[in-house]
Formats: structure tokens, C-alpha cells, sequence
């Protein structure tokens, strides 16, 4: 019986774009590395194919087994409870050896932006919490324990943040803070926002970028993608096809990058320093260009406004021991 997924609380970006890109066939085993509200993995399963869901989020793999349970427990959708960067020991686990498409999509889902109690946005407030898995040290604990000096290399390194100093100083000045609203509070007033501002003059707000690096920070975001992207690399069988949707210049960086490389691309020499290492073998195949949502699809959609999509197909080389530490 085929799985049909419940009505979700998003629209999965770019779908039609990663389905062509995963070419999944009835039969074929393919990892969705980021099971969110399931919006990828009813398609693939459509498709015939099996799907092992990963998600760290306990409230997505619950929902993912309630959604099991009414499609008759569909043997095709294997969940697995843990990060994607675990998801070479989560495959070994179930007998798996390799499979024929991994594919992710990156960053922060809807249902946890969508829940004020998580902690991820500051349109609606809520505790300053930010955790994917729900365990561990909180947005609100690094806020108000790290020195001042790391708080702003947070938020210059993931944020891009040029004014991260002066919102560091702020933030510590604040202390304590427990809620979204009193985090946004402290870097609008520190950056001077003028939400009164309208038309073309308006700001973005200045929030947005502190958030999402302290984010990324909390979860260990870019370190967990360049980690799944190996996990990746050694699952995928001879032909298998990794596709990732992310959502800024951090994390298509990262993305681009490892691709490139394990494509076996090895910047040019010069005649001041010629090029001497030889070319490595490629673990992929050269990796398709940056995909962008259609404007129809931004208009419909305005989460997927700055979503890329990058694509490539593994090749027969065996993984390489160092894959997601050279795309660092």
C-alpha cells in the first residue's frame, strides 16, 4: 500500500525540480536526510521507491510514525530517529549497504519556525530555545554564558553580521535574556531599526541575521552538512544521485564547494606556482548548476525565495577518507 502523507504544514520547496534530479524508480532505496513534515518522501514513495527518513527532531519523527500508522504501517518508510550525519550507521544498522539517492534539505523547517514555543523566530514570541533535537545546551544558554567575544564571532561568522560587536555588547548588557522577543528587541534597538520606515527605504530587519547565526551555532549546522554530504558520498551506490536544497551563501558554499571537489576540480597553477598534484579521482560526476525556484513558485511560495538546488551523480571511485573535511 502506498504511503500518502498527511496534509502538511509547509510547501517542500523546489519539488518537482529534486524529483526529476532523484530519478528514483520502483525498487530503489533512497535516504530523505531531512524528513521534516514529509512533503519529499510522499513523492519519492509515489514513485514506488523506499525511503529511510531521518530527522533529530522528535516531534518530526513522531508525527512521522503517527502518519505511518494510518497508511497501514506502509513497510516502504523506515524512520530514523537521529542526525543525517549519522546516516551511514543508521543505513549499516538496517542492513543497508548503499543506496541509489540521498537527498536534503537544509536548514530550519517550517513546523519548527511555525511553533513559537521552539524558538526559532521571533515573529511570535517564545522562549529562546532553537534546538532541532531538543537536548542540549539552548540559544538562550549560549546567549547568556558566552563572553562577549564569542557571541560576536557567532554572529560575523554565520550571520555576516558586520555590527556583530555592537550586538554582542548589547546582548551582554541585556543579560539575562529567556525570549525570542527580548533577543529581537536587543539587536534592532542596538542596530537603531526603524520598523516606521515603509516603501522602498524600508530595513530588513536587522533580527533576522542574528538568529539565524546564533541558529546555526546552537545546532552545529555547517559543521552537520559537511558531514552529511560525506555520509552521503560513501552510502551512494555507482550511479546513485545526491541532491541538496539549501537556503543561503553559507550553506550553497559549503555545498558547491565539496561537490567541485569530489568532481576532482584542483585549482590552476600559475608559472609562480605550478600545478603538481595530480588530478584526483572523481567521486562524482560534475555537478549540475545552481537550480533556482521558478518566479511562479516564489509567488506561491515565498519560503522559496532563496532556495538552490545542486545535483550530482556518484561515480564508481571509491569514497574518500577525507570527504566533508576539505570542503571546510
Amino acid at each position: 500500500m502506498t504511503a500518502v502523507a498527511p496534509r502538511a504544514p509547509h510547501i517542500p520547496v523546489l519539488l518537482e525540480e529534486v524529483v526529476e534530479a532523484l530519478a528514483a524508480k520502483p525498487g530503489d532505496l533512497i535516504v530523505d536526510a531531512t524528513f521534516g513534515a514529509g512533503g519529499y518522501t510522499r513523492r519519492i514513495l509515489e514513485s514506488g521507491a523506499t525511503v529511510h527518513a531521518f530527522d533529530r527532531d522528535p516531534d518530526a519523527i513522531a508525527a512521522g510514525r503517527l502518519w505511518g500508522e494510518t497508511c497501514g504501517k506502509d513497510p516502504r518508510l523506515v524512520l530514523h530517529p537521529r542526525r543525517f550525519s549519522e546516516l551511514a550507521e543508521g543505513l549499516a544498522e538496517a542492513g543497508i549497504a548503499g543506496v541509489q539517492g540521498v537527498v536534503f534539505d537544509i536548514g530550519v523547517s517550517s513546523m519548527q519556525l511555525d511553533q513559537p514555543g521552539r524558538g526559532f523566530a521571533f515573529s511570535s514570541d517564545g522562549p529562546l530555545d532553537m534546538r532541532m533535537s531538543q537536548d542540549g545546551p539552548s540559544a538562550a544558554d549560549f546567549l547568556n554564558e558566552a563572553d562577549e567575544g564569542e557571541i560576536a564571532d557567532v554572529l560575523y561568522r554565520y550571520g555576516e553580521e558586520r555590527q556583530s560587536r555592537r550586538i554582542a555588547r548589547a546582548v551582554v548588557a541585556a543579560r539575562p535574556l529567556t525570549t525570542t522577543g527580548q533577543f529581537a528587541s536587543v539587536v534592532r534597538k542596538a542596530l537603531g531599526y526603524r520598523p516606521d520606515i515603509k516603501g522602498p527605504k524600508a530595513q530588513k530587519d536587522p533580527a533576522t541575521r542574528s538568529f539565524q547565526a546564533v541558529r546555526i551555532h546552537v545546532n552545529g549546522e555547517l559543521d552537520e552538512l559537511m558531514e552529511g554530504l560525506a555520509a552521503a558520498e560513501k552510502v551512494l551506490v555507482p550511479g546513485g544521485r545526491i541532491v541538496v536544497v539549501s537556503f543561503h551563501s553559507l550553506e550553497d558554499r559549503i555545498v558547491k564547494q565539496y561537490l567541485r571537489e569530489a568532481a576532482g576540480a584542483l585549482p590552476a597553477g600559475s608559472r609562480h606556482l605550478p600545478q603538481t598534484l595530480a588530478k584526483p579521482v572523481a567521486t562524482f560526476e560534475k555537478p549540475s548548476s545552481a537550480i533556482r525556484p521558478s518566479a511562479e513558485e516564489e509567488e506561491r511560495n515565498p519560503r522559496a525565495r532563496s532556495a538552490t538546488l545542486r545535483w550530482a551523480v556518484r561515480t564508481g571511485a571509491p569514497a574518500r577518507n577525507n570527504a566533508g573535511r576539505a570542503a571546510a
